[in-house]
């Protein structure tokens, strides 16, 4: 029995993994339409559609899926999405930016407004904590693209403000504006990214409890889990070590 429940355990994370993985590839599929819809079908003509398929591919999204959703931009399916953005403040005092695309305003503000609530958080108005972040770029090389010292070198010449190097990889920021300059100037030192995408980054962190990082943490997977949300940035700081026993539970 007890082999037979293990195997039941595994096929229960294979399918929580599979859907996990559905979703996501979803949220980039929707991410590379509403950016070839604003502009050219070209990634070499179009900066975002060019990031959103750089991403997917990243994430191992099938060509197939993302041809699929290029073309989808032109087929006059009558799918439109907005662009919408929501803050907040959640368990502790913690800042919350919630970045979404949506064709129902109204359905993903409520759903977001409901998440908020019942963690205990509230909703604000836009402005309301995007003060407390800065906005650059991120991109992201894995740790074969060189050694610290090679990474810092292209990113300082690339016109990047800041590396962080460790044995997972490489993360270079640089100001919103000059995310392509930085990305070209990058890709000809070191190749192509693992990611590239603009993200809102706390200027100072929330030192919260494990009890308030573990509702934080369960506030977070819940925006995530709405399919128009695509990303959610937060304040909080936790130590490695409580990080690590909630990562484990």
């Amino acid at each position: 029995m007890a082999g037979h429940s293990q195997f039941k355990n595994i096929m229960h994370r294979k399918g929580r993994q599979d859907a996990a993985k559905s979703k996501m590839f979803s949220k980039l599929a929707r991410e590379i339409t509403v950016a070839a819809k604003e502009g050219l079908p070209d990634p070499a003509m179009n900066p975002r559609l060019r990031l959103a398929v750089q991403n997917a591919k990243a994430q191992s999204m099938p060509k197939d899926n993302i041809e699929r959703a290029i073309k989808k931009a032109s087929g006059g399916d009558g799918e439109s999405y907005e662009t919408v953005r929501y803050e907040g403040y959640g368990p502790g005092g913690v800042a919350i930016i919630v970045e979404g695309l949506t064709d129902n305003r109204n359905r993903t503000a409520s759903n977001v407004r409901a998440a908020f609530t019942k963690a205990g958080g509230s909703m604000g108005e836009t402005g309301s904590v995007a003060f407390m972040f800065d906005r650059v770029g991120e991109i992201v090389y894995p740790a074969g693209a060189g050694d610290a010292e090679r990474v810092m070198e292209a990113a300082i010449e690339a016109g990047a403000e800041d590396v962080q190097s460790d044995e997972n990889g490489h993360v270079i920021t640089c100001a919103f504006e000059d995310i392509g300059d930085v990305t070209g100037a990058l890709e000809a030192a070191l190749g192509e990214a693992e990611s590239v995408r603009p993200v809102w980054r706390p200027q100072t962190g929330t030192p919260v409890d494990e009890e308030r990082a573990q509702s934080i943490l369960k506030l977070i997977a819940t925006l995530e889990d709405d399919d128009d949300v695509q990303n959610v940035y937060a304040n909080f700081e936790v130590d490695d070590e409580t990080m690590a026993r909630l990562s484990a539970a």
